[in-house]
């Protein structure tokens, strides 16, 4: 099978290529990413072209895996309204792929004990969700930075907890119990881990629906545009 798969979620902006399925390996088929916090919308349109004219083009792609979350409020819309758009057009099924999953897949070897991906969500708090041997330890959560140490702490017993995502450092530095774990603070889930992710999507189950763990930062205005201010009380 012959995949697209699109993140602007987090620190990067990234569109690949790629082929296989069942017995056959994932290989890269066109590739583009490029590390950056804002202007996903800019960049996303030219990135997704290249790498698939490095794939021979669209025709072909047979599914389009999408991160649906958590993530930048801006960067998700981005990403979803593109993925969408692009999968209307070539009238192909879109995926939703969870940006902690991918994280967690990114590092996952095997049996590695516990994984935690972190995301930086800033007020004082992650988004965290908690793996053990690839095998999730319940749904995804924005938690306090207090409240995911205690629960890391709790999941890795006597072993030394694998820290992924931005939050990783976060956590870390706060915290000195964490201070021995492994730290992989990636900006961005790998393009391999996404593959592997939408390759084995359902699409009946994986929508490409945003995953909100929390309400957005920015407020509506209080008053609309001519209207006078409300006096001071």
């Amino acid at each position: 099978m012959k995949i697209m798969v699109i993140d602007t979620a987090l620190g990067a902006c990234v569109a690949g290529v790629f082929e296989g399925g069942d017995d056959v390996p994932l290989r890269p088929l066109g590739v583009r990413v490029e590390v950056m916090a804002k202007g996903h919308q800019e960049r996303l349109g030219g990135l997704a072209r290249d790498a698939a004219a490095d794939a021979g083009g669209f025709d072909g792609i047979e599914r389009i895996g999408v991160t649906v979350g958590p993530g930048s409020f801006t960067g998700l819309r981005v990403g979803l309204a593109f993925a969408l758009g692009l999968g209307a057009a070539l009238d192909r099924p879109v995926v939703g792929i969870s940006t902690l999953d991918a994280l967690a897949a990114s590092v996952a070897q095997g049996d590695q004990g516990l994984v935690a991906a972190v995301i930086d969500a800033r007020r004082g708090q992650v988004y965290a969700r908690l793996f053990r041997d690839g095998v999730a330890l319940g749904e995804a959560a924005a938690l306090p930075l207090e409240t995911a140490r205690d629960r890391i702490l709790a999941e890795a017993a006597e072993t030394t907890p694998v820290l992924v995502g931005s939050g990783a450092a976060v956590l870390a530095d706060a915290f000195p119990e964490l201070a021995q774990a492994v730290l992989h603070p990636l900006p961005a889930p790998s393009l391999e881990a996404l593959a592997a992710l939408t390759l084995a999507a359902d699409p009946a189950t994986s929508p490409p629906q945003p995953l909100y763990l929390r309400a957005p930062d920015a407020t509506p205005p209080s008053r609309l545009p001519g209207q006078p201010r409300q006096p001071a009380a």
